[in-house]
Parts: C-alpha cells; structure tokens; sequence
C-alpha cells in the first residue's frame, strides 16, 4: 500500500511539474534571462567567502603600512563590494522578471481554465459543486506564485550554491569538498525522502477536505433560501461542523508533519555543522590551512548553511505548493465530455427542420439504451409538444438537439446539417431557451436580456422587453432597466424572471425555440401574461414545447408522446384525445379531474 502512495505522489510532481513548464515555454526569453541571472548572482555569492579568506590573510599577515599587503586587502575588499553589488542587482532584476512570468502565467491559467470548465459537459457540472471547483482554480493560481518563486529564485540557486561551494572547496582541500559534497547531499536526499514520502499524502487529503469545506459552505449558502424557508439554520450548521471537525484534524495532521520535517532538517544541518568545523580544525592542525583559509572555510560553511537551511524551507514549500496545485491539474487534464471535431465549422440554421436519424443514446453508467434506432422529423416552422412521464425520454430530446450530450450512432440534423460536425457554440447561438426556472445573471435587467444578442442597442433591448410583456415592470423598477436582479434573479418573482427569459429570447431571434413548461409554476394572471407572449415569440420558429400541464399544447400542430425513450403517439391535440385507452388522453383526464377536485375544494 505505502509503495503506491509513493507512486502516486511520484506522478502528482511529473503532473504538476510538466503542467508549469508547459507554461514556462510560452517565454523562452524571460525564463531563459532569470535562469541566467539567478546563476551569475548566486556564483557571486560562491566567490564571496573565498575574498573574505584574501581579506583576513592581508590583515593578519603584517602592518597595515606594508604596501603588499595594503594593495591585497584593497583588492579583496574591492572584489567583496562587486560581487556584492553583481549579486544584489542580478536578484532584483530576476525577482523583477519573475513577477512578470508569474502574473502572466496565473492570468493564463485562470484565462484556459475557464475556457476548459465552462465547455465541459452538463453531466460533470450536475456532480461538481461550483464552490469546490473555484476553490481549486483560486488555491491552484495563488500556489503557483509560490511554485515558481521557490523553483526560480530558491531551489536553483541553493544548488547553484551548493555545486559552486563543493567545487571551489575541493580546489583547495579536496577532503573538505568531499565532507561538503556529500554531507549536503545525504541532508538534501532525507529532506526530499521526507517531504514526499511523509508530508505529501496527509497534505493531498487535508487539501481535499479543504476542497469539500469550501464546497459545502457554496451549497449552503446558494441555497439559503430553502434553508430560511425550513427554519433549518442550526440544521446547516451542523452539518457543516462535521466537515469542518474533518478538515481541522487532517490539517493537524499536516501542520504535525511539516513541523516534524522541519525539526528533522535542523538536527541534520547541527550535524553537518560539526563535521564541517572538525574537518577545518584538522585542516588547521596539520598545517594546511593557515587564519585566511579558516575563515574562507567558516564563511563559506556558513553562507552554504543558510542555503541549505532554507532549502528545507524551500521543499516544504514546492510540496506545498504542488498539493494546492495537484487538483487545479487534474481539472486541467479533464477531458470536455461533448468537444468539437478538429475541423468543426460553424453551423447555419436558416429553416429549423430538425431530424433523428436512427439514432441511439445511452447515458453513461446506464445498461441500456434510453433511444435505440430512434427516427423522428420535425417541419421548419412547425409547433411541437413534447409530452411523458417523467423518465420518459422529452427532456433528453432537447438536450441532444442541443448538443449537451454525444449520441452513440445515428445522426441528428437541422436543414439537413449533421450537428456533430459543426461547433457547440453556433448551433446552440441559434437555438433559444425559455426554461421552467430561469437563471439569470447577477447583472443589470438589460445585460440579462441582452445575453441573447450581444452587442443590442437599448431600443433593442426595450422593443424586445414589450414583446415579452416585461416593459412594464422594469420601468416602475428603480433604476429601470439598470436593476441588479441578485443572484440567479432572487430579486424578481417568478412571473418576472419568466419574462426576462422571454424577452431575452426575443432578442436572440434564433430560428429554433425551446420552451420547457415555461408557465407551470406561476399564479393565473402571470401565466395569461406570459402565454400571450410565448404565442408572439413562436410565430415563424420551430418550436419544441416540454409539457407537463397538457393545457399549454392543446394548440400546438403536432405532440409526440414519450414513453421509455420512444414515440408512442403523435398527432394534434383532438387526435390524440379520441383514442381509446391511449396514454396522451389518459394523463389529459388525470390532470383535468385533479383540477376538477381542487375546484371543488
């Protein structure tokens, strides 16, 4: 078992890794120019302990009026100020430059991030909460700052340091170099040994609950007002509470074993110390080195050992950052679900004749097919109710015309065109959807009705409002059409946001309409209003209506009746109601003696 964690930490580094360095060669230049002066500032500080030991050698080998020795420690001394200068100049400038790679790099992130999210398939975003998916996107970007700046501007010069010491050392005293060498190694080879195999697994799962944390705070909190309406606040507290109480102890746990790899690399450094200063001292004993070399050595040791110090810092700090990055990854590496064929083009709807053809679905996870060898025509123009038991297939009729899942044969087609071979984003710009919930965007009336055609004038947006019978309302609103809704419209009552949606799908004139029982939940008067405006918005567009309340496809030309995911009926209204023990004519007098019953009451 601990063999696989190995490995599977062992991938999250390569998955992680690979991911920045993808971005990394989007700027050759700019990586390549901070690599560079990260090396040269920190050879800089290689060379520093070894003018150090020419400065002390010149002071304490005679008078300071001996003209030799005077011009030596000058030299030393004017050596120390420029590698110092070099040094602090190179930082800034890679510090400088990696500001700018890290922002670019984030906002890229970001940017790709959203592109992937927002076209996955409707399957994935009904068994993702968006809560635990922004948490990932947000902890992912703001890890790879400190990715990049613990790769860039902390690991690579502490092994530029620790390469750059080894070597100089060993000119001089190659015992010392080996002691040097290999003493930082060991300590380097435990540090990683410890970060991986210990720290790594039990921060991956307190990053996980850190993910569900932020997920079950979103649900509750979008949801407050079922919670208001339950009286269940105490309720959601603790629930919340569990995740929380899980959360604190595997993040205990994380915080115990990074304090745990911390102590372990001071006593490893201690160590070193000792053997570092013994090996000098012996160095000094025989006769090897005189007063400038051991302070050569103790200026080196000790500029290596804050180096190597912070490297324990540093790894803590890349394993870090890699855990609050491995889900952001992984997000990244997703496949979308429903993706456009490599030469999609776009789609031009201009009748909205739609066709099944033979076509079979399956959802995933399911044994059988819902369709199989499933053929319907719809005319241009033509007016179709979509009627069934729940289950029975209506909903999944829109949702493939739409393209939100993939058939497994078959073909559909609108005037003709296979609608796998062109892009998402065409076909379903022309097609328009008044649901039975409207969402709208936590924006002004007129954005929200404007999503439908970007780009609409404000005459547009108005015209298209009185046509939705919507005009009127918003104008009594205090800002008029400059009303922030609230989020998914909570601001608006249901006949309002009902309206909005219409309106906006006047605006879009797309040739193909869906309606999905967009008066079902709505009081009287507000259903009148806005069947008015459903009768305008069909004229002239093929129409697909998802009925529940069969009243609202009496006039329709055509209704299809579902049942297991095929056709059993089809025909107008009054054709359908004369058949005899036929299932269109049973749930219409169902429904008709339910509202008998209630009128009654």
């Amino acid at each position: 078992m601990a063999r696989k964690k190995v490995e599977f930490h062992g991938k999250t580094y390569r998955d992680v890794l690979g991911f920045t360095a993808r971005h990394w060669r989007r700027q050759p230049g700019r990586i390549s120019f901070i690599f560079a002066s990260i090396m040269v500032a920190t050879l800089a500080a290689v060379l520093t302990p070894y003018y150090a030991g020419q400065l002390v050698n010149a002071v304490a080998s005679g008078a300071a009026d001996d003209p030799a020795l005077l011009d030596a420690a000058i030299m030393a001394f004017m050596s120390l100020l420029g590698l110092g200068v070099v040094h602090v100049v190179l930082r800034f400038v890679a510090f400088r430059q990696t500001i700018a790679l890290t922002l670019r790099m984030m906002g890229e992130i970001v940017n790709e991030t959203f592109f992937k999210v927002q076209r996955f398939s409707t399957d994935w975003h009904a068994n993702t909460f968006a809560g635990s998916t922004v948490r990932k996107v947000t902890r992912g970007m703001w890890a790879l700052d400190l990715l990049n700046d613990t790769i860039l501007v902390a690991l690579f010069p502490s092994l530029i340091m620790l390469i750059g010491t080894t070597v100089l050392l060993a000119v001089f005293w190659p015992v010392m170099g080996l002691v040097v060498g290999l003493g930082s190694l060991i300590f380097i080879v435990v540090t990683i040994a410890l970060t991986v195999g210990y720290v790594s697994p039990a921060a991956t799962l307190s990053n996980a609950w850190d993910t569900k944390l932020g997920g079950a705070l979103a649900d509750a909190i979008s949801c407050n007002a079922v919670v208001k309406g339950f009286g269940a606040e105490a309720r959601e507290e603790t629930r919340l509470d569990l995740v929380v109480a899980k959360w604190r102890k595997r993040t205990l746990r994380t915080w115990n074993r990074f304090n745990l790899n911390g102590f372990a690399q001071d006593v490893g450094i201690l160590l070193l110390r000792a053997v570092i200063l013994g090996t000098g001292i012996m160095l000094w004993q025989q006769g090897v080195a005189n007063a400038g070399d051991i302070a050569f050595v103790l200026t080196a040791f000790f500029v290596l050992q804050g180096y190597l110090q912070d490297v324990g810092m540093h790894f803590r700090n890349l394993q870090r950052s890699i855990n609050d990055m491995e889900e952001l990854v992984a997000l990244d590496g997703e496949p979308f679900g429903v993706a456009d064929r490599p030469n999609a083009t776009p789609i031009r709807v201009g009748d909205g004749a739609i066709a099944f053809k033979s076509v079979t679905f399956q959802y995933g996870g399911h044994n059988t097919p819902l369709y199989k060898d499933f053929s319907v025509d719809i005319q241009s123009g033509e007016r179709v109710g979509l009627v069934g038991h729940s289950g029975s297939g209506k909903t999944t009729f829109v949702k493939l015309i739409q393209r939100l899942h993939d058939i497994n044969s078959g073909a559909i087609e609108i005037d003709g065109q296979d609608i796998a071979k062109h892009t998402q984003s065409s076909l379903r710009g022309q097609i328009a959807i008044v649901q039975q919930d409207p969402i709208l965007f936590h924006r002004s009336l007129a954005e929200n009705i404007a999503y439908g055609r970007p780009g609409a004038t404000r005459e547009q947006i108005e015209a298209a409002a009185e046509q939705a019978n919507a005009h009127g309302f918003i104008a009594k609103m205090p800002k008029g059409y400059e009303t922030l809704v609230g989020e998914r419209g909570v601001k608006l009552s249901g006949g309002e946001r009902q309206r909005v949606a219409i309106a906006r799908a006047f605006l879009a004139d797309a040739p193909i309409l869906i309606l999905d029982e967009a008066t079902s939940s709505l009081d009287s008067e507000s259903e009148a209003t806005i069947q008015e405006a459903i009768e305008r918005l069909m004229k002239g567009r093929t129409t697909l209506v998802i009925a529940h309340r069969l009243s609202t496809v009496r006039a329709l030309d055509r209704i299809l009746v579902f049942d297991k995911g095929e056709i059993v009926e089809e025909g107008d209204h009054m054709s359908l109601i004369r058949r005899e023990k036929g299932i269109y004519r049973r749930l219409f007098e169902k429904q008709a003696l339910e509202l008998t019953k209630g009128l009654v009451a």
